[in-house]
């Protein structure tokens, strides 16, 4: 089982190899196996084609990018987004960390698929057959907090000592339930999670969870799900989706690229 790859290479930004005044580089979106192909047409930032550029038993694919500004505009999140999105209908891609740019094809060889041909081969047998789902987890916000107020006397008494009385009165009897609500949300939703998790992990290859916050946060996590398993994870989400509808809310967003399960990406 994956979890994460820790050890999977990355290719960072290499502004310092660039040449002064040429104004171009090559950014670098991910890895495939040397015998992928890029499906015809298929363009990224600057609506410059893309292409791979091989060694031994992997392949970087690139497109030409112009530097006079870095990459980090919206839109070219989703160019970038849509390129190992569809590179991920047609078979493993390790996606390479946003922004990464090289001087030349040359330059790809020699600073990232020769150095780390073997750890990025690695990681692609893993990969196969598998996409990444986004699922996330958000309460109903004032459905949990009327069950906290029913399920917590101190927080039934505080807030109505507290209700309908005026901003600056009763100060500290305002933060203690703040406090008092903000740790029940917190436990609340641990335990809302873990039975979520609990309920798909045994369907998955990978689970990452993200850190997240608000008052009606309950779970983000990427899931790495095989190919063959991607209707009975949707199935098993529908299902428990309906069980919790009352209270709160499930999203489910895939398949995408693998990104949270390449480290550094």
């Amino acid at each position: 089982m994956i979890a994460e790859a820790d050890r999977a290479p990355t290719a960072d930004a290499a502004e310092a190899d660039l040449v002064p005044g040429e104004g171009r580089g090559v950014l670098v979106y991910g890895v495939v196996d040397a015998s992928s192909k890029v499906p015809a047409g298929l363009t990224g930032l600057d609506d410059a084609p893309v292409t791979s550029v091989r060694h031994g038993r992997v392949a970087a694919v690139v497109g030409e990018i112009t530097l006079d500004r870095p990459p980090g505009r919206r839109a070219e999140l989703v160019a970038y987004s849509t390129v190992l999105d569809t590179l991920a209908e047609a078979g493993a891609v390790a996606p390479v960390q946003f922004g990464s740019v090289l001087l030349d094809e040359q330059a790809v060889v020699e600073d990232l698929l020769a150095p780390n041909e073997d750890e990025f081969a690695e990681l692609l047998v893993q990969l196969e057959g598998r996409t990444q789902f986004n699922l996330r987890a958000t309460y109903l916000e004032e459905v949990v907090l009327t069950e906290l107020v029913q399920t917590d006397p101190e927080i039934r008494e505080l807030r109505e000592l507290t209700r309908g009385l005026p901003e600056d009165a009763a100060y500290g009897e305002r933060v203690r339930l703040g406090e008092l609500v903000a740790r029940a949300l917190e436990e609340r939703s641990g335990a809302d999670a873990d039975v979520l998790l609990d309920a798909i992990t045994p369907l998955v290859a990978g689970c990452n969870v993200r850190p997240g916050g608000g008052a009606d946060h309950v779970l983000d996590a990427a899931l790495l799900v095989d190919d063959d398993r991607r209707d009975e994870v949707v199935d098993r989400l529908e299902g428990l989706a309906e069980a919790v509808h009352e209270r709160m809310r499930l999203r489910l967003v895939g398949p995408v690229a693998p990104y949270d399960f390449v480290g550094g990406s």
